[in-house]
Order: C-alpha cells, then structure tokens, then sequence
C-alpha cells in the first residue's frame, strides 16, 4: 500500500503470507486508517484552520528487497515496477478513500463493494460496521526489563552482556544518517527531538534504469543489481556527506526510485544553496558515468532528474516516543521540489529562482521561464543548472 499523508509518502508493504489475505488485510488496514483521520480533518493552529486528508493505493505484485550502501551507511529498499505501480494507484485515487489496482481488485472483489474510479482503478466503499471491519489500537512499546545479568556484581558478566547488547545495535545504527543519529542520542532523555521550523534547501533525485531491471532479473542477477544499486547509493551519499548534506532515504516515484537529501537540516551552513549545487552537478555526472551491469541480457540505461529548492520546513519526529518513530522534514517546500524534479529532463537540474540567486556568482544557470507545476496555484519561474567542466585533473 503506498499512502501519501500531507505530501509524504509512506509505503506500507504486506508480506509473506498468501497475497490474497494480504490484500484483504491491506484494505481493512487502509480503511481503518481512513476513519482515524476523520479525527484530525481539521486542526486549528496560529495561523487558521489546516485540513488533513489521506490518499491510500494498494497493488499487489513482486518486487526485489535489498539493502543497499556500506557498513557506515545503509538503505532498505524495493525494487521493480510494481513497487511504483503502488504509487501510481495512489496518484490516481481521491483523498479519504482507498484506491485499488486492477490486480488488487481482482483479489477482494468479493469481500467488499466498490465504485469505479479512474479507468482501471477501483474505490473501496466504506460502508462496514465497526465490528465488520474490526478493532485495533495503537498501544506503544513499553520499558524492556532489565535483564538480570546486569543486576549482578560480575564484571565479566556485565561486559559481556554489554558487549552484546552493542553488537545487536551497532548495525541498525547504519541505517540513520550520522547527523539525525546524534541527534537521537542527545534527546535519549526526553524520547523525542524537539520540532522547529528551519530553512533548509532540499533536493530530490530520481534515479531511473537500474531500479526498474528488477523485472527482468533472472535468477542469480538479483545479488549484481543489488550491488550496483548499492554502488551508486554509496557514492551519491559520499558527495553529499562530504558537502555537509544529509541523504535522508530513497522512496518511490512514478518512474524510477527518488533520494531524499537536505543541506541546512539537522546543521545548518551559511552557504547551504551552493553545498546543494556542488553536490547535484556531481550526482549527475557520477551517474551519467555509471557502467550499468547487464540484467535480463540488457544493458539499462542509467539517468537522473535532479530538483532543487529552499524554504520554511516543519522538522520534527513523528511518531509515538515508545513506539514506531521517524525524523522527517515536511512542508510545501519539500513537494514543491518534488515538483521541481518531475519537470526535469534526463540529466537535468531544475532550480527554484530562490536558488539561483543565491548560486548566481559561482554557477550560470539558464532561465526555464515561468513553468506550471501540479498542485500549484500560479507559475514558477525556474532555472537550469548548467553543465560545469569536468575536473580532468
């Protein structure tokens, strides 16, 4: 189920029991969803009234599980074409409702009634009891007991223990960039890294041609695309860590994979536009340069769309403080420049006018004019962040 809450996608997989009982548990999961926002459809806040709706997509089908990058860095991702056929169902529902493939739909059909939606998609009507549709409830982790070794007076004992309980945790560690990752252990005390509203700039890329060879993987391929998906992965995140920038994780587009990545959050810099533009123009070009593998006895081709933008953000950790929790950037800023990426071509750079005149007097970018971009009210002018010499040195 791919779920887009205020802008933010969440992908909620169901996996290893029979896909039908998956299905079903994904729509009576993604109808209860919809019926606790109603709870927060409207929330006043300083400056009015903010509406909340949801918009849920579920297909079902395979996809390639993999993690990706190096023991300092790493990524869980999915791959193949189904994983954004995931997405495309949730672009083509409506807010409020849950949104099914053709091929979901053949799986539930008969479990609950539907409307038609957009041509080949399927709207769930919600029209279940309570006791139907069932109960459940959101009950946070509690405090682990303390295991008793660490009550005795042997110090080997204790050591060991600790040694251990460090072993289980230092790869998971791997999986949160390094700045958010402080920022955890410094809000160890209170549960919860507090919220703020900082100006960072923001960049997306869409990585597309390797992710969608998934689906002609043979079998044994699968472990050399993972490798070069990782490859690729491990050196976009060197260009930004090197520049002071946060890889933040790698979601799912309509074509291609998107990586997330922030200059200016958790720490800011006083030349956060230019760290963006440095590292865009070396993410391009270390892609251009990439030498795909050959899966399914094609060679992809490899490329990127690369949007960059800047803004008031809401930064904050969502989630329950003993349950399931997240460090995440949200706000206009963040899908305006997803929007930024859409319009791009292959291997180009899109930027924001508020960009390019803080990037001016180092980069020549050449003027886009006024573009209309989905989801906003009036035009944007924008700029194309022009190709730079490489370093032949």
């Amino acid at each position: 189920a791919l779920i887009e809450f205020t802008g933010d996608d969440l992908l909620v997989v169901f996996p290893k029991n029979d896909k039908n009982d998956n299905t079903l548990r994904a729509v009576r999961a993604g109808l209860r969803m919809q019926r606790a926002m109603k709870e927060f459809a409207e929330i006043e806040t300083p400056s009015g009234i903010v509406n909340l709706k949801m918009r849920i997509g579920i297909h079902t089908g395979k996809f390639l599980t993999a993690d990706i990058g190096t023991p300092r860095r790493m990524e869980h991702v999915l791959l193949g074409s189904d994983v954004h056929q995931a997405k495309l169902t949730e672009s083509n529902g409506v807010n409020e409702r849950v949104n099914l493939s053709q091929q979901a739909y053949g799986q539930v059909l008969d479990q609950f009634h539907f409307e038609q939606g957009k041509p080949g998609y399927y709207l769930v009507k919600d029209d279940l009891t309570e006791d139907e549709l069932g109960e459940y409830e959101i009950t946070p982790m509690g405090r682990r007991m303390a295991r008793s070794v660490f009550l005795t007076r042997d110090r080997d004992e204790v050591v060991s223990q600790i040694t251990d309980l460090l072993n289980s945790i230092e790869p998971m560690a791997s999986y949160i960039p390094a700045p958010v990752l402080s920022l955890l252990v410094e809000s160890a005390a209170d549960r919860k890294i507090p919220a703020d509203f900082p100006h960072p700039t923001v960049m997306f890329v869409n990585f597309i041609g390797l992710p969608e060879s998934a689906d002609r993987a043979q079998p044994g391929e699968e472990t050399k695309l993972a490798m070069g998906f990782s490859r690729v992965f491990s050196l976009i995140n060197a260009a930004v860590e090197s520049r002071g920038g946060v890889l933040k994780k790698v979601t799912y587009h309509l074509s291609g994979s998107d990586i997330v990545i922030y200059f200016g959050v958790p720490t800011a810099h006083t030349n956060d536009e230019l760290r963006a533009a440095s590292a865009a123009i070396a993410i391009r070009d270390l892609i251009m340069d990439f030498d795909a593998p050959v899966i399914g006895d094609v060679k992809p081709e490899v490329y990127c769309l690369i949007g960059i933008h800047s803004g008031t953000t809401f930064v904050a950790e969502i989630g329950d403080p003993r349950g399931r929790r997240e460090y995440n950037v949200l706000g206009d800023t963040v899908n305006t420049t997803a929007r930024l990426m859409s319009s791009a071509q292959k291997n180009q750079i899109v930027i924001s006018e508020r960009i390019q005149k803080m990037i001016e007097e180092k980069y020549e970018c050449k003027s886009l004019g006024q573009v209309k971009l989905k989801g906003k009210n009036a035009p944007m002018r924008l700029y194309e962040l022009e190709p730079q010499e490489r370093n032949t040195t």
